[in-house]
């Protein structure tokens, strides 16, 4: 997902907080498992902003658990299987897609941090975590549970035609709205055709479909809308 010039600074703060925050807990949890009992607060404002503090003095604030921390840390593709499947089922996606789209995103590093300000397993904006009502990006659960929100959402919006949804969730929804087709943006292009490929591998690796030459229409599954025709690639 993409930042907007006018939010740099925004951007900034945002990935060094989140890396210092992150790091220095996941670091703490595995040196000194006593300090794994100290809390520490996070607060994501409307525009993005993350205040942290070990003294809440607002309701808005809620709790970073060192021991999530560490957890998140060691977390593996298998252990993570779990949340895919029960936040696909409830979006009405294919774990398949879910996956796919977690490892062109992050390759599954919960802990991942983006030049852009991205955030976790999904690459969730701290403003679209805002709307989404995710409170803790860093966490497995809650960042798979967005970001699968979030794609069912462009799904919805762009009639079912999945590389729309995914050039809508590399770039933005109102890129793709301006040119109501795969935006002319290489970073963009490239990213969907990844997703579209890891898709089919893991569709293939599921038993959902057959190993056979890749063509220009995408595999659907039982419960989404298929892509539309008439978009390719080249």
């Amino acid at each position: 997902m993409r930042m907007t010039m006018k939010t740099r600074q925004i951007k900034q703060q945002v990935v060094r907080k989140a890396a210092f925050v992150f790091g220095g807990l996941s670091l703490l949890a595995y040196l000194c498992p006593a300090a794994a009992h100290s809390e520490i607060y996070q607060y994501i404002g409307p525009n993005g902003t993350i205040s942290l503090t070990n003294v809440p003095s607002d309701a808005r604030y809620r709790k970073i658990d060192v021991e999530s921390a560490r957890f998140h840390a060691i977390l593996s593709e298998r252990e993570l299987e779990p949340v895919i499947k029960r936040h696909s089922s409830q979006q009405q996606l294919h774990p398949a897609l879910i996956r796919a789209v977690i490892k062109a995103e992050s390759d599954f590093d919960p802990r991942a941090i983006s030049r852009a300000g991205a955030i976790g397993l999904m690459q969730l904006m701290p403003q679209t975590a805002v709307r989404l009502e995710v409170r803790d990006m860093f966490d497995p659960d809650e960042n798979v549970g967005g970001g699968t929100k979030y794609l069912r959402q462009l799904l919805d919006r762009f009639h079912g035609n999945l590389p729309l949804a995914l050039a809508a969730y590399n770039a933005g929804e109102n890129i793709v709205d301006r040119y109501q087709s795969l935006p002319p943006i290489d970073e963009t292009r490239q990213y969907v055709r990844k997703v579209l490929r890891y898709y089919r591998t893991f569709l293939v690796r599921d038993g959902v479909i057959t190993e056979r030459p890749v063509s220009r229409h995408v595999p659907a599954a039982p419960e989404e809308a298929p892509a539309t025709s008439e978009t390719t690639f080249r």
